[in-house]
């Protein structure tokens, strides 16, 4: 054999047991989810069930057509079912592997992606964004506004925005139709800036260059404003890695994971498993289909141009699916067989406190993705210290404890909803009352 063949060989193997966008492989092995029996985990399963009936009293009193849950201890799952419809129209019942808009629950997976890349070099978290952006550069804070012609002067920023800023809500930069500011609001609509997702045909790097020219609300770094700061990133994912979102995910999380039913925009195979978006009336009744504040097509994610990714809120997703993430991050990174996040990577991520004492709520702090529960919220009773959550704005809802080894998901499919966040709040209780070992 020549020595011009043998290299060829070579670089084939080589490329074969090293494809360009594996994961890590690791000698760590922690179960694939999997159901089991509370007992064998430490809960109880007469107090476990009493999550039936809860849940069902919600559906009863016409709070929701239908809602999924499942809960997992120490990666065994001990709780998952599915209670009332998908469609109030159809007699067939909700199916546990329905598929919902996770909305804000995207948030986490597009910040994972950002720390993935920052563990391979690509990104560091206080590298200005104009790094990556030029867009970015030089930016401005609102200063006067006029609220007759929308028009408005600015100030020129003390500093740059940093990949951080944007990873913990600290860059200045709002949302628009649900923005808290109603100055930066009537900024945002004039200019068309894009909230979350749209059907219509633009992609997300175009929507981020237009927000790069417009005034912050605040100073970067210096106050906890939820807004548009995860959709820049999902765009900095793209620029960093040379990837669409949409492939990012798919090649580098989804489908190493196992997430098999997570998409910007679903397959016609997997379009009749999308819940039907509902709404409340006045008097708190079920409206199937509404347009609203946050969809102006009900039909998202099956509808439309299908070429914008919203790193912040484009995703849908099954309780399962998004189970799978959350038990990722509790083994510390690695999920079926590979590392997607080192150990301290994952430190970083979920349970450090870089807001200080901005986040607008004292019972918790904000990490590099999540609201986590401090020593206050603690005492109001709201789960371990550690705990990280958040959810999204079509009544979704996820918590992860590390200390207790649970994760848990409930799904809803609502905006606006009354009940969400008390059906959320005696879910996580009621999962925490289960509990039998010391």
């Amino acid at each position: 054999m020549t020595s011009s063949v043998f290299c060829r060989i070579a670089a084939l193997v080589l490329v074969a047991t090293f494809p360009l966008f594996s994961q890590t492989g690791t000698r760590q092995a922690p179960p694939l989810l999997a159901a089991a029996a509370p007992e064998a985990v430490g809960m109880y399963s007469e107090r476990l069930s009493r999550l039936d009936g809860m849940i069902q009293s919600y559906i009863d009193k016409g709070a929701f057509p239908g809602v999924a849950a499942i809960v997992v201890r120490n990666g065994r799952i001990v709780y998952y079912k599915a209670f009332g419809k998908a469609d109030l129209d159809s007699p067939k019942p909700l199916a546990k592997d329905a598929i919902y808009r996770i909305a804000s629950m995207t948030k986490a997976i597009t910040s994972l992606a950002v720390m993935m890349l920052h563990e391979e070099g690509k990104i560091m978290l206080d590298d200005p964004i104009s790094k990556y952006i030029p867009e970015f550069s030089k930016p401005v804070v609102i200063d006067t506004f006029e609220p007759k012609d929308s028009s408005f002067t600015t100030l020129p920023a003390k500093r740059e925005i940093s990949v951080r800023h944007l990873l913990t809500h600290m860059s200045g930069i709002n949302y628009n139709v649900i923005g808290t500011d109603e100055r930066i609001r009537a900024i945002y609509a004039k200019a068309g800036i894009v909230d979350a997702f749209t059907t219509a045909n633009l992609r997300i790097g175009d929507n981020v260059k237009k927000l790069a020219k417009l005034p912050l609300t605040h100073q970067p770094g210096e106050k906890w404003t939820y807004g548009l700061s995860i959709d820049v990133l999902g765009y900095l994912v793209e620029v960093a890695s040379g990837m669409t979102l949409d492939q990012f995910f798919q090649k580098r999380i989804f489908e190493p994971l196992g997430m098999k039913d997570t998409h910007f925009y679903l397959p016609d195979s997997k379009k009749d498993r999308l819940v039907p978006l509902y709404s409340e009336d006045k008097e708190k009744k079920l409206v199937k289909g509404t347009t609203n504040s946050l969809s102006s097509n009900p039909n998202y994610p099956i509808e439309g141009a299908k070429t914008y990714y919203s790193g912040g809120g484009g995703l849908s997703s099954t309780a399962y699916d998004y189970a799978i993430f959350l038990q990722m991050l509790l083994n510390n990174g690695v999920y079926n067989g590979k590392r997607f996040l080192s150990r301290k990577g994952v430190e970083l991520f979920t349970n450090t406190n870089q807001s200080g004492t901005l986040f607008p709520d004292p019972r918790n702090y904000f990490s590099l993705g999540f609201s986590v529960v401090n020593e206050a919220g603690r005492s109001k009773g709201l789960g371990s210290v550690g705990t990280f959550s958040w959810g999204g704005a079509f009544s979704t809802n996820y918590f992860a404890d590390p200390k207790e080894k649970i994760c848990a998901v409930i799904m809803k499919q609502m905006w606006p909803t009354s009940y969400g966040g008390e059906i959320d709040r005696k879910f996580e209780m009621m999962i925490y009352q289960a509990l039998d070992d010391q």
